[in-house]
Formats: C-alpha cells, sequence, structure tokens
C-alpha cells in the first residue's frame, strides 16, 4: 500500500458528476463549474453544494436563494473546463460559450438545455455558508432532456483529469430495500 497526503482525500471521494451551476442576480445570468456537492436527502430532496465567495456566483445565490444545477455530457467536457477558467466578472458566459438557454418552472437562473438534467433548486439552509461556504439547497423542479444521445456524466479527479461513467449495470431487480426509489432516468 502507498500512503496520500490526506488532504487528497477528495480526488477520491468526489464522485458526484460534474455541475454547471446557473444564477440570477437580476441583471445577467451567470454559469459557473463546480465538483464539490452531494445528496444530503431523499424528501424533500436535499443537495450540499459549496461555492465561496472566490466564485462570482456566490453572491447571486446568496442573496437571491435560487440557482440551477445542470448535469452536462462529457460531449460538453472543454466547454466545463472553460467556464471554470474564468470569472462571470469579467465575461458574459452565456454569449462567449453560445450556451443555450431553457426558462425554468420555479426559479429565475436559466436551464442549459444542452445538459442532460437540470435541477431547479431554492436555498433550503444557509447556517453553513460562513463557516464552510457550504449550501443546502432543496431540488424544486427536475428536467431531462432526452433528445441527448451523450448520456455520460463527467466526473473530475481534482487534478484536470477526468472520468466518464462507462457501462451501467441494473440491478433494480436485487434492491428490495428501496424499491420507491426506482425511477427511470
Amino acid at each position: 500500500m502507498r500512503r496520500i497526503d490526506a488532504s487528497k482525500a477528495y480526488r477520491i471521494l468526489e464522485s458526484g458528476p460534474i455541475l454547471m451551476v446557473s444564477t440570477h442576480d437580476g441583471v445577467r445570468p451567470n454559469i459557473m463549474t463546480m465538483g464539490f456537492h452531494m445528496m444530503i436527502q431523499h424528501a424533500p430532496p436535499l443537495i450540499g453544494c459549496v461555492i465561496g465567495p472566490w466564485d462570482h456566483s456566490f453572491t447571486a445565490l446568496h442573496e437571491t436563494g435560487q440557482c440551477v444545477l445542470a448535469v452536462p455530457g462529457t460531449d460538453l467536457a472543454q466547454t466545463v473546463v472553460d467556464i471554470g477558467n474564468c470569472s462571470g466578472a469579467e465575461v458574459d458566459k452565456f454569449e462567449h460559450f453560445g450556451l443555450s438557454t431553457a426558462s425554468p418552472a420555479k426559479v429565475r437562473a436559466p436551464l442549459l438545455s444542452d445538459c442532460l438534467y437540470n435541477i431547479e433548486c431554492v436555498v433550503h439552509d444557509d447556517s453553513l455558508v460562513d463557516r464552510y461556504h457550504l449550501f443546502i439547497l432543496e431540488a424544486v423542479a427536475v428536467w431531462s432532456n432526452d433528445a441527448r444521445k451523450e448520456r455520460r456524466y463527467l466526473h473530475h479527479h481534482g487534478d484536470g483529469t477526468f472520468t466518464a461513467d462507462g457501462e451501467r449495470l441494473d440491478l433494480r431487480h436485487r434492491m428490495t430495500q428501496w424499491k420507491q426509489f426506482q425511477v427511470d432516468l
């Protein structure tokens, strides 16, 4: 066994897909790339997201309490990285990257039409924001883009390398304890 520095634990456990976070500050929309997130509970559906004051989207999310979490396919990998390499304070990312949007149902931030899924969220709890930059979001509407041909998610390893989801194993028939969660996505 080879010992690895404990500060690299996130590179092993960060298994959720890379997300693009859409916000709207009342003047214009913005988008950022995010990798630090986690599911917290099923009902209501709560998602923890780390978005800090170093991110231009932080102020819009903190002030409006709304955002959209969009799951891009691997075909958008280069765009996802490029979006993460610039600031919405300096660049209108929607215009610069030619991102297509759609109207949300419950929040002001735009949906990203080119993504596999869009999750409209409102801030459920912001008590950990000052200490950990951790927003607890509640999903209030979810959209699936079934027309997308590329269905693989993109996972970041924290160092500029990524993994795309591979073969999907269907073991739903064995999930006797959690049948209520067996919904096709």
